[in-house]
């Protein structure tokens, strides 16, 4: 039975494609769903993908991946930077969190660069576009072998 990994994605991830593609690039969320989806099928897990532009369904969708998945890999957007309420989901549900964003956001503007989300993941990738995500299911894949 594979495990399952949530990919939470926060707001205005809706408007990859279309959204300052100098920045997040051309592919749109539905490409990077399939890219997470086929990366999954290759690591043995199964792809939970969702995006919200709401904190509180981002802190719903912590709360049951910590009931049903064996970790989660988040784009939290502007979330990262100001959701208290994120951080303490990550410490609240158990499983570990793998913090991901498409640009490097330390060579952005300077309140992209303090992450309230950080301190409460395993760890944080960022800057290599839609690679960030398999990125983070590799290092899910990873850490989720290790607590078994």
């Amino acid at each position: 039975m594979p495990s399952t990994i949530y990919v939470l994605n926060g707001p205005n991830l809706n408007a990859l494609g279309k959204r300052e593609p100098g920045i997040y690039g051309a592919l749109t969320l539905a490409d990077i769903e399939a890219l997470c989806v086929a990366e999954g099928e290759k690591l043995g897990l199964e792809i939970v993908f969702r995006q919200s532009n709401h904190e509180g369904d981002l802190v719903d969708w912590f709360h049951e991946a910590g009931e049903k998945a064996a970790g989660i890999a988040v784009n939290a957007g502007a979330y990262t930077h100001t959701s208290i309420a994120l951080h303490d989901a990550a410490k609240a549900i158990g499983i570990p969190v793998v913090e991901l964003h498409l640009s490097n956001v330390h060579a952005r503007e300077k309140f992209r660069h303090t992450s309230l989300l950080a301190p409460a993941a395993k760890g944080v990738i960022c800057g290599f576009g839609a690679d960030s995500y398999i990125l983070a299911l590799n290092a899910l894949k990873t850490l989720t072998n290790q607590t078994r």
